[in-house]
């Protein structure tokens, strides 16, 4: 289980101070344990925190024992290697990934923690290295199918990155046959002659087994799927309703009328809404969030399952949530007509969208009915008199809602902020797992009016700690990467546009202002995809760096803490600071936890998104299985030296491989992100509308092949 031992975080850190002094010189382990006066005893302990910095890149050590401070020279960062033999390495802190040729990977194995030292030459934009130690391996399971020989069998990964089989003993197989789903522990990760070896210690099923290709993805990534013993008991002794002893102190809003809106299908229901406007034209908008840490003591069994999991896991079939259901959706769920206890944003905001005052309080709250994006899109925008009839009692309400989500959607668009509105993908599935329909899941009136009320929210919270200058952890998006907005610069003068920016500075209201001239234009699609790349992936800190997307100085995540752990960090530092314990020793305690707390909580945000992106691929390529042959309008989504790829109005997309376009050799261009055709001229480029036909689906890899049809390159 992941944890953070504050004992050994303090003892590396002293140890990283020694090494970094410039009076030191390197040591052998016995000489550092008398020098820092280490009792024999402890002599085990000091070994582990000396093993734990060389994994982590922050100590090395020479052929004779003796440690000193990493070589600037000889990065360490985390191998991710490419079934073509060669790998990448990721190192915290650098802009680009540097690239490790097949033959200097050394038999580093995917995500394994290497040494690596730079190499005179790139390839493209990135600098080359080579593998000079692998510090700690990062793979110990792997997920594939098995395949029966003689007397072993092999494991073809389902990850692509690994390109090679895994060889099982026949003995180790565990009585799998051909076609098992199975998860299997390496004993060897194999050489230059030899292939990497394990045992099968679990069987999923067959391939064929409804639910066995989720469950693949979902250990594939070492997603946890059941609670621990401990975990379980301590949720069967939380209440099913709210304690007396509870509601002391707090915050009485019981009489607030106030909503939820959520999907459907939502069960974790962790924000409410109310509002109402005063004589003076002030909006009085409350955000009341669930208080989950009423329930989820720190240091608990909860609470290390909750920051070991980061985050719950919305999967296509199923949710993996970040706390049990006991809780997240009983007693922590914001239903219907039932006292909760909650932590309430409570913001007064003039006609402009200006907070002009606000209260953090914790709070007791009662809902008045749990509504639906649905239902409050067919008040405000369909004016469905069912509808209406049905919560006349909270129209007036929803109304004023609708007017102040406008202003503060508009003062955001005059600072800046940035919206992509690409749409998502809405997959429904049969009884067995099979999908029947795919379509765009559209943001409406509904959907956008809580996204508004959050993240004003959001960004009360994080100025008001901010100010306080406490420890706290922030949603930070960076600015751009210089060379990518020179880079989109330069593109986009080929259409006529053009963006201010001064050396490494640009404005996000620029970029804002670029997407606002594109719309209903031709080239929208290609110019909104290639500003999306530009950016850079938020990410959890404690400092506040600013969200360059929100165009917004202070930000944070406040309002999910049923399904995110940062959200439920900072309620706990907010809960002590409104009750006045934030004293020097709790101070110190969250200066050292929450560093890694960001850190481990962003990982694990990462791992979600792509095991959720991986059941997507897989249910699309299902889908398209059955309409082989078929012909889509699509748009072309991507341009790479190997083809193009077409996404269609559904939102699946495939992949033209440069081999099948007809009638001509076609080449790359790098410049333009375009496919030329040689002889002919044919032009093929981000966000042009093509016809294109099924050509074939690997379900395995999760890919779909389209093809363009003869007929469509005649009438071009």
């Amino acid at each position: 289980m992941y944890k953070i031992d504050e004992k050994l975080e303090q003892r590396k850190k002293l140890i990283c101070e020694l090494v970094a002094d410039d009076a030191y010189v390197p040591m052998k382990e016995k000489e550092l344990a008398v020098l820092m006066q280490v009792p024999r005893e402890e002599r085990t302990a000091l070994r582990e925190v000396l093993q734990a910095l060389l994994a982590e890149g922050r100590l090395q050590v020479n052929g004779q024992g003796r440690y000193s401070k990493p070589d600037a020279d000889k990065p360490v960062g985390t191998f991710i290697s490419n079934a073509r033999g060669f790998g990448f390495v990721e190192v915290e802190g650098m802009e680009e990934d540097l690239y490790v040729p097949e033959d200097k990977t050394n038999g580093a194995f995917h995500l394994d923690r290497v040494q690596v030292m730079r190499l005179p030459g790139q390839r493209g934009r990135r600098q080359e290295a080579a593998v000079v130690r692998i510090l700690q391996r990062g793979t110990k399971q792997i997920v594939g199918t098995y395949e029966q020989s003689s007397y072993f069998g092999f494991v073809i990964p389902d990850n692509t990155r690994i390109g090679k089989d895994i060889f099982v003993p026949d003995e180790r197989s565990k009585g799998a046959v051909d076609g098992h789903k199975v998860v299997v522990e390496l004993t060897s990760y194999g050489d230059e002659t030899h292939k990497p070896e394990g045992r099968v210690v679990e069987i999923l099923g067959h391939v064929n087994d409804p639910g066995v290709d989720i469950m693949s993805i979902v250990r594939g990534y070492e997603l946890p799927v059941e609670f621990g013993e401990k975990v379980m008991n301590q949720a069967a002794r939380v209440p099913d309703q709210v304690l007396e002893a509870d509601k002391k102190g707090r915050l009485d809003l019981r009489d607030l009328q106030m909503v939820t809106i959520d999907g459907e299908d939502a069960k974790d229901l962790d924000d409410a809404v109310s509002l109402y406007l005063d004589e003076q034209g002030l909006y009085h908008l409350g955000v009341h969030i669930a208080d989950v840490t009423n329930y989820v003591q720190e240091n608990s069994a909860l609470d290390w399952e909750a920051l070991e999991r980061g985050t719950s896991v919305y999967l296509v079939d199923r949710v993996i949530p970040m706390l049990p259901h006991k809780l997240s959706n009983g007693i922590c769920s914001l239903n219907e007509g039932v006292e909760r206890l909650a932590l309430s944003c409570l913001m007064t905001i003039d006609d402009k969208g200006a907070v002009c005052d606000y209260q953090i309080a914790e709070s007791v709250i009662c809902v008045n009915r749990r509504m639906t994006y649905t239902a409050v899109k067919k008040i405000l925008e369909d004016k469905d008199k069912t509808e209406i009839a049905a919560y006349k009692e909270l129209v007036p309400m929803l109304e004023q809602m609708g007017q102040l989500a406008a202003i503060l959607r508009q003062r955001r668009h005059q600072r800046g902020s940035i919206d992509f509105d690409f749409a998502e993908s809405k997959i429904l599935l049969d009884e067995e797992g099979h999908p029947v329909e795919i379509k765009p899941y559209e943001r409406n009136v509904a959907t956008k009016l809580i996204e508004d009320f959050m993240l004003v929210a959001n960004e009360t919270v994080a100025q008001h700690f901010f100010w306080l200058d406490i420890p706290f952890v922030y949603r930070t998006h960076e600015k751009p990467d210089p060379e990518k907005i020179m880079k989109l610069s330069a593109f986009i003068r080929n259409f006529g546009y053009h963006i201010k920016f001064s050396g490494e500075e640009i404005h996000p209201k620029e970029l804002q202002k670029l997407l606002g001239r594109i719309v209903d234009t031709d080239e929208e699609t290609l110019i909104s995809r290639l500003t999306l790349r530009s950016m850079k992936r938020a990410k959890y800190t404690v400092e506040s760096a600013g969200h360059f997307g929100l165009a917004c100085q202070y930000y944070c995540h406040f309002t999910s803490p049923i399904r995110r752990y940062p959200d439920l960090q900072i309620h706990r530092i907010i809960k002590e600071q409104l009750r006045g314990r934030l004293n020097e020793d709790r101070l110190r305690h969250y200066e050292e936890k929450l560093p890694e707390v960001a850190k481990h909580s962003s990982r694990m945000e990462r791992r979600a998104e792509e095991a959720e992106r991986e059941t997507d691929k897989l249910k699309k390529a299902e889908y398209m299985e059955e309409r082989i042959g078929e012909i889509y309008e699509g748009v072309i989504s991507g341009v790479t030296q190997w083809g193009i790829y077409v996404e269609l109005q559904n939102t699946i997309e495939g992949l033209v491989h440069v081999s099948s376009l007809p009638g001509d050799f076609f080449v790359y261009d790098e410049n333009t992100y375009e496919m030329v055709g040689r002889e002919s001229g044919v032009t093929y480029k981000l966000g042009q509308k093509l016809t294109v036909r099924v050509r074939g689906v690997d379900r395995l890899l999760k890919t779909i092949d389209f093809e363009i049809p003869w007929e469509e390159q005649e009438d071009r």
